[in-house]
């Protein structure tokens, strides 16, 4: 299992929007993420910064990641949540959600 941490700023204008759309996730969005083998999958927000935790089981995240990414109900997901978001990634075209190195666990 691996561990996984992301950051993003969510523009303050659009907080609302993004807060409100995961509020009722899109249901096959979730079984898509289930099917991409992540689990406990959480958003926090702190101010403007969203903070994404989840956990990958699979046995190879670049094929999973490709299933998600080539989902048609995924990409109109990410159509609505994309705009209210502002990646910190100096590529944002490869990376949209920085991931974050992780400096501390305890089992």
């Amino acid at each position: 299992m691996q561990r996984f941490g992301q950051i993003i700023k969510v523009k303050p204008e659009k907080r609302e929007r993004y807060l409100e759309l995961h509020r009722n996730v899109w249901p096959g969005v979730l079984a898509t993420i289930a099917e991409c083998n992540i689990r406990n999958y959480s958003i926090f927000l702190w101010g403007e910064y969203l903070f994404a935790y989840f956990e990958y089981i699979g046995d190879d995240y670049e094929a999973d990641m490709r299933k998600m990414a080539d989902d048609p109900i995924t990409q109109k997901w990410w159509d609505e949540c994309k705009p209210l978001q502002e990646s910190l990634s100096a590529d944002s075209a490869k990376d949209w959600w920085v991931n974050m190195k992780c400096a501390f666990f305890t089992p």
